[in-house]
This record gives structure tokens, sequence and C-alpha cells, in this order.
């Protein structure tokens, strides 16, 4: 008897041991784990040699695990460097956003505006109403083709709507210069196509209004039977496209091209497939 009380005590005080020794010990601010100091400031310097180069400096600090940066050019936000050396190369005015990383999943997001005052005269965009604003559809022509298909500005995308095997298109001259590469793209965006094209030429070759546009030049495209456009989509074109001959392109001579944007087939989605911050730019 006298045992099993001996034993009973030492248990009981093993119990209390182990049981203050798993009290949390105590923190003055939060947990170590996680970046509540951290900082997302940055500073943007002017290249004095270049208008249109920038530098980029993200603030150090405490639990910074990285940094994503967004030009403000419709690009969106991409990873980057904590010293940034960044190419605009049109005239505007942009919102230049950092977004910072943190230990424990904290993410913290600030911006500054730039102005740059003139567009790169090699790699300056050439296309006009890029951006797909209500007061850019004076600087598209539109080329109907058959019934079924329209194109229409709507909240800053020029979007192609319908199907049921219709065809229809915009283009816009550009002049450009012979020998010299040329860079086109754009954003583009959709719920998923059935049947449908959708494709990007650039050719010296005048569309003419309800006639099909037909060229070697068929740069970059959708083309839902090749496998692209059937699902949703969003990104840049020369990413998404699956048939075409690459987004560069030289011109034997210079003068006049037309970039050319058409779409058709048997139904281009529920949204339509909708395009903007169209590109055709000098590579230099």
């Amino acid at each position: 008897m006298k045992s099993n009380i001996i034993k009973a005590c030492l248990l009981g005080v093993l119990a209390a041991g182990i049981y203050s020794g798993c009290k949390p010990e105590q923190f003055e601010k939060g947990n170590g784990l996680t970046a509540e100091d951290l900082n997302a400031t940055f500073t943007v310097t002017a290249v004095s040699s270049s208008a249109n180069k920038f530098v980029l400096q993200a603030s150090e600090g405490p639990g910074l695990l990285g940094v994503k940066w967004d030009l403000g050019d419709g690009a969106g936000s991409n990873p980057g460097k904590m010293r940034d050396t960044v190419f605009i190369p049109d005239a505007g005015k942009y919102t230049i956003a950092l977004t910072a990383l943190g230990k424990g999943g904290i993410i913290k997001t600030s911006t500054q505006e730039v102005t740059v005052a003139s567009s790169d005269p090699e790699a300056g965009n050439l296309i006009k109403g890029a951006t797909m604003q209500a007061a850019d559809d004076v600087q598209w022509t539109h080329l109907p083709i058959s019934a079924g298909v329209t194109f229409a500005i709507e909240n800053g995308k020029m979007v192609a709507k319908g199907g049921n095997g219709g065809h229809a298109g915009v283009y816009q001259p550009v002049d450009v210069i012979a020998g010299k590469k040329y860079k086109v793209d754009m954003l583009i965006s959709g719920s998923g196509a059935t049947d449908t094209w959708f494709e990007v030429y650039a050719d010296s070759k005048a569309p003419v209004s309800g006639q099909d546009y037909t060229s070697n030049n068929k740069l970059i495209s959708l083309n839902t039977w090749a496998g692209c456009g059937k699902t949703t989509f969003s990104g840049l074109l020369s990413a998404i496209s699956c048939s075409g001959a690459g987004n560069t392109i030289t011109f034997p001579t210079t003068g006049k091209v037309y970039l050319v944007i058409k779409s058709g087939g048997s139904n281009l989605g529920l949204t339509g497939i909708g395009f903007t911050n169209v590109q055709f730019r000098g590579i230099k």
C-alpha cells in the first residue's frame, strides 16, 4: 500500500511538470513566422540617357521574400528583382505598382504615377486606339465579311461576338520600313469558343469590305480545331496562339501594310472574344 501511494505521488508530480512545461511562451509582437512590418515602398528614377527607361528600387525590410512589378501597361503583375530597370516605349501616364510578398503569406502593395513624355522612336507602338476606349473606334476600319459576327468596343476591349458561320474583322494601316523587324501582340480573353478561328495578319494587301481576307502573313491566331480557344483563356495572344508563323515579321519593301484582325465560326462563346492593348512595334 505504501508503495502504491508513493507511485501515485510521483505520477502526480510528473504530470504537473509536463503540464507546466507545455505552457506557451509569451511574445511581445507577432509569432516570428509572419512579416508583420513588411515594407512595400519603392522609388522610381528616370535614366538620364533614355526617356523611356526607369530604375525601380524596392525597399529592403525584414521578412521580404520577393516582389512583383506591374508597369500599368496592361501586361499585369509579374515577378521581378528588387532593383529593376524597365523600358516603357509608349508615351503616357502609368500607375506602377509594387507587390511585396512576405513571410507567412503577408502581401502589401503600393503605387506611384509615372509620366513618359514621348514614345521611343524605334520601339514605340504604331497602332492608334490600341487600348480600345470608346473614342478609339474611329481608328479602326470595320470589315464585314458575312452575317453572324460583330466587332464592337465594350469596357476597354474590342469584342467579337456571335457565330452561326459568320465572319468579320477590323483593320488599321501601318507604315513600315523594309528589313526592320516588327512585333505584333495583344491581350485577349474569352469564355471558350466552338468551331471558331481568330486570326491576325500583317500584309500590304488591302482588305475589301464584303470579302474574306487571306494572306500568307498569318502571324498569331486562335483555332479551336488546332486546340486553342476551346476553354476559358486570358493573356497575350502570342502565348495562347496555336496557329500561324509567330508574332515577329519583316517586310521586303518600305510603305503601308495592314494589320487585320478577324474572327468567325460556329460560336465565339458566351462573352465573345475580347482584345485590347494591341501592339505593332519595332524591335531594337
